[in-house]
């Protein structure tokens, strides 16, 4: 094992530590630890924004953000599906002495796929609409740090996966306004659909 595995099985360790103290704490962190309730968080706010906007630019604007965040997540997962075929790790839960809340994930932890999608749908909502950008920033982070405290991440599995994450989305979003008159097309298909 080296040295940063070292460090990084110590920090998922201490943070696990924290499990199994008072039954509330437990509760908390299965439910922020789950495949299921962040996600959809980010998913209701991601159909809210989709919809919100007084006026026709914002609505745009927020409509924009959606699009390029359900692109860059989608393709977010394609890098860690493609990565996870040439580099494996297992994770903490397998090597150590841990308390697991959820199930024990039997695929590689490098880079994290939550993280990945998670991180890649704020970073679209957030060059697009800053302010509607911090929730999601709040629950990736807030996933991302359960996921680490139930041992089925280290840190730099979290790090690599949002870092994969916000580059994909930033590369979609800046590639949807480079040809600009097709993102206008579809959103505006979408509006004749009565879709947005």
């Amino acid at each position: 094992m080296n040295k940063l595995t070292e460090i990084e099985s110590d920090i998922v360790a201490w943070l696990n530590g924290l499990l199994g103290l008072t039954e509330a704490v437990d509760d908390a962190v299965y439910l922020l630890v789950s495949d299921y309730f962040i996600p959809l968080c980010i998913c209701f706010w991601m159909l809210g924004l989709w919809f919100q906007g007084r006026y026709a630019l914002k609505r745009d604007q927020n409509q924009r953000a959606v699009l390029g965040a359900a692109i860059g997540l989608g393709f977010a997962n394609l890098a860690v599906l493609i990565i996870n075929q040439f580099v494996f790790r297992d994770r903490p839960i397998a090597g150590l002495e841990l308390t697991n809340l959820l199930y024990a994930a039997t695929d590689s932890s490098f880079p994290s796929n939550p993280a990945a999608v998670a991180f890649a749908a704020a970073m679209a909502i957030w060059l697009n609409n800053r302010w509607a950008a911090l929730p999601v920033i709040l629950l990736a982070g807030v996933w991302c740090l359960m996921r680490v405290v139930n041992g089925l991440f280290y840190p730099t599995d979290i790090l690599a996966g949002a870092a994969i994450g916000a580059s994909v989305s930033w590369f979609i979003v800046m590639g949807l306004r480079r040809i600009e008159p097709v993102t206008a097309w579809v959103l505006e298909g979408a509006r004749f659909l009565r879709l947005a």
